[in-house]
């Protein structure tokens, strides 16, 4: 009898127990959907954790080995000392070549192409993270003669090397558009740099489509002007050095590279997102961004597989001059796309991956799914003294 009880009790514990892991399993999955920003994050600080932790045994371990080493040596040669040591062990894997920069007294000439690397770009940007409006923006930089309507500004004492579209998606964010404008704008100007911003804001209660508010930016910012540089930029990523220079080049470029969430180490080597650069001949020749990313995350994964499949690399600045702060922010009613997976299989498969930008591309090998209209917008309702408002409904 005893026995039997036994036997009955085990199956009602077991399902106990695998109901309490099937409702946990569920919770989890469901929070990745739900708060897809707060789960990521917490898995790249987990993942920068152990690529600390992986560096610095490493570091520990060649100071063992150096100081064996000197030990054994110093015991066979009791002469030997510390200036003819004979073995070079204090070198850095990670040394980087210090960039030049032009000197104070620098000569501007109005018809010579203005340098990258400018006596005005000092480095380290003194960063304030405080709420501002709108309004106090557009008091700050009414102020400025050179700042034309719509935020077009161009430097008088050089020529620009590049014509610069930022292009920013935007929803909700409200609080978070001053502060990147504040700090933003200065670091153009001191780079020398002709640029405009052109604010893409989404409307309606359809899931969030980052990657195609870009598509829609670039096409409206290709009506005000010949751009030839196109920066994709997160309206949260405040940049924290002036030496990151905002320009374009022969690969597309990547410059948000050390977030601070993520401890300022790269989450992984495919990372392309918060803050990117193409030419617009390189954004023609990818395609643009995937159509079909609706919800938070995806677009970024799937846009280094157009790069690479287009046959180009990604560069990075050097140093510390990717490093960038974030304004905390967790996508919080912007679900996870949950079918970025099979896109990502597109991708790879096709020479141009399933979803277009442009309907002009040649070799179309898949369906075109085309960007939605927009009303047309005038200066007049939509140009600010900073930026382009750009309003669509998708």
């Amino acid at each position: 009898m005893r026995v039997r009880r036994g036997l009955l009790r085990l199956p009602r514990r077991s399902l106990i127990a695998a109901l309490f892991f099937f409702s946990l399993s569920s919770s989890l999955l469901y929070f990745v959907y739900v708060a897809p920003g707060i789960v990521n994050t917490y898995l790249f600080m987990m993942q920068a954790q152990g690529i600390l932790i992986r560096d610095n045994m490493r570091t520990i371990g060649a100071q063992v080995y150096e100081q064996v080493v000197r030990s054994a040596y110093a015991k066979r040669n009791s002469s030997l000392n510390d200036s003819d040591y004979p073995l070079d062990l204090n070198h850095s894997e990670t040394f980087l070549q210090t960039t030049t920069f032009l000197p104070e007294d620098f000569t501007y000439f109005a018809n010579h192409t203005c340098p990258e690397r400018l006596p005005s770009m000092k480095g380290p940007i003194d960063i304030n993270m405080s709420e501002i409006g709108m309004d106090a923006i557009h008091e700050l930089f009414s102020k400025d003669p050179t700042i034309k309507l719509g935020g077009h500004w161009t430097p008088s004492d050089c020529v620009p090397r590049w014509k610069v579209a930022i292009l920013v998606p935007f929803r909700n964010r409200h609080e978070h558009l001053p502060v990147l404008l504040r700090h933003l704008i200065p670091m153009l100007q001191r780079q020398r740099l002709r640029f405009a911003f052109y604010v893409v804001e989404q409307v309606g209660t359809q899931p969030f489509n980052r990657a195609m508010l870009f598509n829609v930016g670039f096409q409206e910012a290709m009506k005000d002007l010949d751009w030839d540089c196109l920066i994709f930029h997160d309206v949260d990523h405040i940049p924290e050095s002036d030496r990151n220079y905002y320009g374009c080049g022969q690969m597309p470029r990547h410059f948000a590279t050390k977030l601070d969430k993520y401890m300022y180490l790269l989450p992984y080597t495919e990372f392309f997102g918060g803050v990117s650069g193409l030419t617009v001949e390189q954004f023609r020749k990818i395609n643009g961004f995937p159509n079909a990313f609706w919800g938070w995350g995806g677009e970024d994964d799937d846009l280094w597989n157009r790069v690479q499949n287009a046959g180009y690399s990604v560069s990075r600045p050097e140093g510390d001059a990717g490093k960038y702060k974030s304004i905390p922010h967790h996508h919080r009613g912007e679900v996870q796309f949950l079918g970025r997976w099979v896109q990502f299989i597109y991708s790879n498969s096709y020479k141009y991956p399933l979803y277009f930008a442009f309907p002009d591309v040649p070799e179309r090998t898949t369906p075109l799914i085309s960007l939605p209209n927009h009303s047309p917008r005038s200066c007049s309702d939509s140009c600010s003294v900073v930026s382009i408002f750009i309003l669509i409904e998708l």
